[in-house]
């Protein structure tokens, strides 16, 4: 029995890939926290002005942490489940938004001082990691494409594509060189749309079988 964390950048499609793999795999499926989110359209819509004195980022950060802590709990002690971006990818949004400096150095140890707590815990957990990422890569074109076909207004301000660019340029980067807690198996999403082509969708699953066959977790 295994459990899967799909990571990648906003608008490649996690959640459609978890809801697939979740129902493949007879597994339960643990989503962001989006239509649900308070914060998050005020992160999206607030101007620099409102950002310095709100702290949307930093809320934003600290509920995504929340929520995200109390998933994978709740998946890491059932046999087999799949959750929509992870608690160990919530880090990677809290750094770049301290280098674009909409989150202080002061907001930022705070977060990670939490971070570190949560994470020790997890480790008390019979089962302490995940077994897989499913890492969706894809060009940054794939990506402002992706998000202007899914429509949510608060994601479509020409102001955010500084920060899209930002977060893209660096998740090839974190993923390789500071995620350890599970195997990776990449998926590239310039070639596959499991939406639109039932054939890429039945490719991203065999090919997610087969990785958690050889980890000797199917």
């Amino acid at each position: 029995m295994s459990v899967i964390v799909v990571g990648g950048m906003i608008g490649l499609g996690k959640t459609s890939v978890a809801t697939l793999l979740g129902q493949e795999l007879q597994s339960d499926v643990f989503f962001e926290s989006v239509d649900d989110n308070p914060i998050l359209p005020l992160f999206y819509t607030a101007s620099p002005e409102e950002i310095e004195k709100k702290r949307y980022p930093f809320l934003l950060q600290l509920h995504f942490l929340n929520t995200r802590f109390r998933a994978i709990k709740a998946a890491l002690v059932h046999n087999q489940n799949v959750l929509d971006r992870s608690i160990y990818e919530d880090w990677y949004f809290a750094k770049v938004n301290r280098q674009l400096n909409r989150i202080s150095q002061l907001e930022f140890e705070i977060y990670e001082g939490l971070a570190d707590n949560m994470m020790m815990e997890l480790a008390e957990l019979p089962k302490k990691a995940p077994d897989l990422m499913v890492y969706l890569k894809a060009s940054f074109e794939t990506v402002i494409h992706r998000i202007g076909l899914r429509g949510r207004s608060f994601e479509q301000d020409q102001s955010l594509v500084d920060y899209y660019r930002h977060l893209w340029s660096g998740y090839d980067e974190w993923v390789m060189n500071h995620y350890h807690a599970s195997d990776v198996l990449i998926v590239d999403m310039d070639r596959m749309d499991i939406v639109q082509r039932p054939e890429d969708a039945m490719t991203l699953v065999n090919d997610v079988k087969n990785k958690l066959q050889e980890l000797g977790v199917l």
